[in-house]
């Protein structure tokens, strides 16, 4: 695999600016006010360069200072909390960081199922395969359930306030509003879920890494 840069020079971020993986390192990174160059990079696209990064093609990809390479976005967050002590967003109780951790791996499922939809539906029409698709979109609708369920009333999904779970849930909802607007309203059928992300909105993190075409 390439290096990246060379060493001693400022960290990076490869990724899209519409994948949800991405958006979920960005607004980490700004949480814990984390200095980095963001690099644009589609792997989708003929002249990508992400897999001289990651052997798997895909991104986000953080790029350490001496050229080293972290992938998988749920990799890159806890690396980030760990070097920043500004704003803790993983719990150091186990359990409730496990908790936590739950909660991210619900809304990483619900990315993982939309963005598998959105490919598949850029397939020739006479290639899709509409029982596969529904299979996705039912995950997604059934995870989006699991979630309102849990948040209830409440303010945040974690007790303890602002924290990676809320993170992962709004790039999740977020990449939903962007991607499939007009078919999933989970905000009409969720509106709890719909107040968690106008409050998570109003957060500059939030703001300014919406997803844009």
């Amino acid at each position: 695999m390439k290096p990246a840069h060379s060493a001693n020079h400022k960290m990076q971020l490869i990724g899209s600016l519409t994948s949800p993986f991405v958006r979920k390192v960005r607004v980490v990174a700004a949480e814990k006010h984390i200095d980095y160059e963001l690099v644009l990079d589609a792997p989708w696209s003929a002249d990508t360069r992400v897999p001289d990064y990651n052997p798997l093609g895909k991104v986000p990809v953080w790029v350490l200072e001496d050229g080293k390479t972290l992938f998988d976005s749920r990799v890159i967050v806890e690396y980030l909390d760990g070097i920043s002590p500004v704003a803790h967003l993983l719990p150091k109780d186990a359990r409730a960081r496990i908790a936590v951790r739950r909660w991210e791996a619900l809304a990483d499922g619900i990315c993982d199922a939309a963005a598998l939809v959105y490919l598949e539906r850029k397939r020739p029409e006479e290639q899709r395969n509409p029982e596969w698709i529904a299979r996705q979109l039912g995950k997604v609708r059934a995870a989006l359930e699991v979630l309102s369920e849990e948040l209830d009333k409440r303010d945040w999904l974690y007790e303890g306030g602002f924290s990676l779970a809320e993170i992962a849930v709004g790039c999740a909802l977020g990449y939903l509003e962007f991607r499939f607007e007009g078919e999933i309203d989970w905000r009409r059928d969720h509106p709890n879920l719909s107040e968690l992300y106008d409050r998570l909105m109003q957060r500059p993190s939030f703001k300014d890494t919406a997803p844009v075409a």
